[in-house]
């Protein structure tokens, strides 16, 4: 996934690209370029448009360049993290240097009175970088210096203000009425070239691309490209549908996949930063993984229903309405927990102090518990497992092994000193990897010596005799596969599902 941010140097692309740079051409813009009857005749009837251009005119007025200068931090020793560095180590004196640096990026008003929205990363310093000062240039070269008014990195969205009045702008419209084959839209400032337009259609809606709880995207094929970031995505009717922020692509280009943010998803956050709120979303302090097939064969459930849940945090939501590690949460507040509707997202949307039912499924069994939705924390705050280097009890040497060790594991307790040795959390329980077969299905899933299994079908094990039991008893009871909750060095547990007669 790459950000559709700017790069400041001319590139040249060949190909056939249909990127069209325009001039400014600005109206008077007292009100709305998409006021309601403004565009009405620009917008085609039926099949192909003939034409944008009436449409772009009204509308490019209101997108906008965005341009930072930053301050950046950078090392004095050039050999600085490379094998030279204990030669010169002190060259340059030791101490840091800053430099200048800048990035650009496209927005949109979203008032007469200078209003602008676009993505937290246009605005947000790189690595050892701080933004000294933000500039927006509008379609006529007027430039104004920006006031952040509130950013909100969980969803990449970000409101600038400009001191101006009867400023062109654009309205949000619904992004839920959009539709697989539509035509859109985009107007932005790839590659820091000015204003340029692209159409397309969208190619998907709510495509989710496992990047968190906010991870649910237009998919167009309009070209979107570094420079691009925050600009407007638009209907044929010239209302903002979409926030353009990222790109997939294996070259850096655009390769026809550009993902614009919902204008459902973004108008309320925008709106909660303009007032210089912070936005507040439900939290139930749970780590959850995707089913996937194995999984399900395992759990004997349909794999494109719910989600695993692979910890529950202390004292949170989840953990006060009685959800257990190894529940599969199946629906939340009435509505269905699949791959497009995930739990992170149904769970952030919900107001936090609200009490909702949630639906799971348990040893088999379908319950529904009540849970006071809690507020999530900043993804600053939420934290993994640290390492805790330590000496003491040691594992055993590595060594083959045997031939019929039940799932191909070899295994032993594991102890506070062990924990402490390979980097997991001292309190943490289970049995510890010795070895694993490299022709086993545990270890094709990954699982190699160090990795703690704490749990086998969510039975906790705490012996090699424990766990041979376990697996056993999942072969006298016909099944194929074992549910284990492996936990990793440095990386939270999590459910994996192994086949125990593939050898």
């Amino acid at each position: 996934m790459r950000y559709a941010y700017a790069i400041t140097s001319a590139l040249l692309l060949g190909g056939t690209a249909a990127t069209l740079a325009i001039q400014p051409n600005v109206t008077s813009a007292q009100t709305a370029q998409n006021e309601p009857g403004a565009i009405s005749a620009a917008a085609p009837r039926a099949g192909a448009p003939m034409s944008f251009a009436d449409m772009v005119q009204r509308l490019q007025p209101a997108v906008v360049n965005i341009s930072t200068t930053q301050r950046v931090t950078v090392p004095s020793n050039p050999f600085a993290g490379t094998p030279f560095e204990q030669f010169f180590g002190q060259q340059g004196g030791g101490q840091p240097r800053t430099r200048q640096g800048s990035s650009l990026g496209s927005g949109f008003l979203i008032s007469a009175d200078g209003y602008v929205v676009t993505n937290n990363h246009v605005i947000q310093g790189g690595t050892n970088a701080t933004v000294e000062s933000v500039t927006v240039t509008l379609a006529d070269r007027r430039e104004f210096p920006a006031r952040v008014v509130g950013r909100d990195p969980s969803s990449d969205l970000a409101v600038l203000k400009i001191e101006g009045r009867s400023l062109p702008f654009v309205r949000f419209g619904d992004s839920n009425q959009a539709r697989v084959g539509d035509w859109v839209v985009a107007i932005g400032n790839p590659f820091g070239l000015g204003g340029s337009v692209t159409a397309g259609i969208i190619s998907s809606v709510n495509r989710v691309t496992g990047g968190g709880a906010f991870d649910r995207f237009i998919q167009t094929d309009a070209s979107i490209n570094r420079g691009n970031s925050g600009g407007p995505l638009f209907d044929m009717q010239g209302n903002v549908i979409g926030i353009n922020s990222q790109i997939l692509s294996p070259t850096g280009g655009n390769v026809g996949i550009g993902l614009a943010i919902p204008a459902e998803q973004a108008r309320p956050i925008v709106e909660t930063l303009m007032k210089g709120q912070t936005p507040q979303r439900g939290y139930l302090g749970v780590g959850i993984q995707p089913i996937d097939e194995d999984i399900a064969s395992a759990l004997g459930i349909d794999r494109n229903s719910g989600e695993l849940i692979s910890r529950v945090e202390p004292n949170e939501a989840a953990a006060r309405a009685g959800i257990r590690q190894g529940d599969v949460i199946v629906r939340v507040n009435n509505q269905a927990v699949t791959p497009d509707n995930t739990l992170s997202f149904l769970v952030a949307n919900v107001r936090p102090g609200t009490r909702i039912p949630i639906e799971l499924i348990r040893d088999g069994r379908r319950m529904t518990v009540q849970a006071t939705v809690g507020t999530r924390p900043s993804e600053e705050d939420i934290a993994g497992f640290q390492m805790d280097e330590g000496g003491g009890d040691q594992m055993q040497p590595d060594r083959p092994v045997q031939q019929g060790a039940p799932a191909g594991l070899a295994v032993q307790p594991l102890t506070p000193a062990i924990a402490r040795s390979i980097g997991v959390d001292p309190t943490t329980q289970g049995v510890v990897v010795a070895a694993a077969d490299p022709n086993s299905d545990a270890a094709q899933k990954g699982i190699r010596r160090g990795f703690v299994i704490s749990s086998v079908d969510r039975q906790p094990v705490r012996t090699a005799a424990e766990f041979q039991t376990a697996i056993e008893a999942a072969r006298r009871a016909n099944r194929n596969s074992v549910l284990l909750f492996v936990t990793a060095p440095r990386v939270p547990g999590r459910y994996v599902a192994v086949n125990i007669g593939a050898r």
